[in-house]
């Protein structure tokens, strides 16, 4: 995006100065501007003549100046702020504070998300690489007695229907997200968060197990919030929301839903190719009771995620072993057994599409499409269908890398059938992907590329 006008000013000598510790030089920022923009679907044009502009002293405009501030965090290796470089009314980075009041922060987060003419304050924020640092054992113990002793601010009573209700809720908005993506109904999510759920959590409740399953059942929509976000790559939206549900899981004292959506933030943080710090947040998901207390279904999504991490980190032998790990936990899985709701997803399937991502990002492509393979085979799909059409879109990749051109147009196109209807960032991603690995056979008058580029052209003029 461009600076703005502005009159003369005098250099700006903070920035250039946090420039030069950083060690980078202005091209080098300037890519990594480029990137914490288009993590926040922003197609940024920034380039070192930009950064000489702000050096001499002319200030980028919104929000632009915060991708500044994060991109010189990282660069940094540390929290830059906004101040530091002479930027004191920069745009908000992504990530919220730690120790603030969960109840308050909750209710600020949905007014903006919910207010077209505020929201853009999420949407063009940062995704904040600083903000997936994991509080340390202090703060979990402050945030569940702070919980435990916060006064109602509501004559409302909360028993354990109200508790059954919200539940109710988040099943039913877990399967829409699981059958249409993302794209689909999070506002509605968000509304019934921050006004029912919200009033919920400023009641007076029944007993101390009601008011800690209330704050798990509001960081449950509170994390699914933000995985529809993420599966809408909105990224700096996503990230609040899974600091958000963090929070709420620490004031419920629930371990294993602070493990769950911490998993999620590694998810995330892989995707978008920050495998350092995916690695940090999949460790602390595993962390002590967040591991031992969760159910062996859900210690197989914590444990397949971590070794995704170590293989986007390089470390494929402990990846390796990671995946054996999370195969045991699940296999131990029976019907009966008392697992959280949220775990419903997660199957062989489940299991198997994760793999296979572990073992395509070690180099391991016979062993990724044997698995994505074994995925797809297993899945409902009628249920899961995001997930299954974005498997058979990851699968028709591996099979082009090994040169299966006529086997990957036939995966393809049965993952275009898959995705009608689905509106959701990561299956839109998989069709751009199939036609970048077409173009260079595009011009060789093959029917059945043609006819992928027909379709995928209408998925994505369609699926906005």
């Amino acid at each position: 995006m461009g600076d703005s006008a502005g009159s003369r000013r005098p250099p700006n000598a903070l920035l250039r100065d946090v420039i030069r510790a950083s060690g980078a030089t202005y091209e080098t920022l300037a890519r990594t501007i480029q990137t914490v923009a288009a993590e926040a679907g922003d197609p940024t044009r920034t380039n070192r003549s930009t950064i000489a502009h702000w050096v001499r002293g002319v200030p980028p405009s919104e929000p632009t100046d915060g991708y500044l501030v994060e991109a010189l965090s990282r660069l940094s290796g540390r929290s830059v702020a906004a101040e530091e470089i002479g930027l004191a009314g920069a745009s908000p980075g992504g990530a919220v504070e730690w120790r603030v009041d969960t109840l308050a922060a909750l209710h600020e987060l949905g007014r903006v998300d919910l207010d077209l003419r505020r929201r853009h304050a999420l949407t063009a924020a940062a995704y904040s690489v600083t903000g997936l640092s994991v509080p340390g054992a202090a703060w979990w113990t402050w945030m569940a007695e702070k919980s435990a002793t916060r006064n109602a601010t509501s004559r409302r009573n909360v028993g354990r229907r109200d508790l059954a209700a919200v539940r109710d809720m988040v099943a039913m908005f877990s399967r829409i997200d699981q059958r249409h993506g993302g794209g689909h109904a999070r506002s509605a999510v968000v509304q019934y968060l921050t006004t029912d759920v919200n009033a919920y959590l400023h009641g007076r409740f029944a007993d101390d197990r009601v008011r800690r399953e209330m704050f798990s059942a509001a960081s449950e929509l509170a994390y699914l919030s933000g995985w529809m976000a993420f599966d809408n790559a909105e990224h700096p939206v996503a990230q609040r929301y899974f600091t958000m549900a963090v929070s709420l899981a620490a004031e419920g004292d629930d371990a294993p839903m602070a493990g769950h959506v911490l998993r999620a933030m590694a998810h995330q943080a892989v995707d978008l190719s920050h495998p350092r710090r995916a690695l940090k947040v999949a460790v602390a998901s595993m962390d002590g009771q967040r591991y031992a207390q969760a159910s062996n279904r859900e210690r197989a999504l914590l444990g397949v995620v971590h070794a995704r991490a170590l293989a986007a980190s390089g470390q494929k032998a402990a990846a390796a072993v990671a995946l054996v790990r999370a195969e045991d936990d699940l296999a131990s899985a029976r019907p009966g057994d008392d697992e959280p709701a949220r775990v419903f997803f997660f199957s062989e399937a489940s299991l198997a599409h994760e793999t296979a991502c572990t073992l395509r990002d070690t180099g391991d492509l016979p062993g990724a499409q044997r698995e994505f393979r074994r995925s797809v085979r297993t899945r409902k799909a009628d249920s899961f269908t995001r997930t299954h059409a974005v498997t058979l879109g990851y699968l028709g990749a591996v099979q082009a890398r090994q040169g299966a051109i006529e086997e990957a147009c036939t995966t393809w196109s049965d993952a275009l059938d898959a995705m009608e209807g689905i509106h959701s960032a990561r299956t839109r991603r998989t069709v751009t992907d199939m036609r970048r690995a077409l173009s260079t056979v595009r011009g060789r008058g093959i029917t059945a590329v043609a006819e992928l580029e027909r379709r995928a052209t209408r998925y994505l003029a369609e699926s906005v």
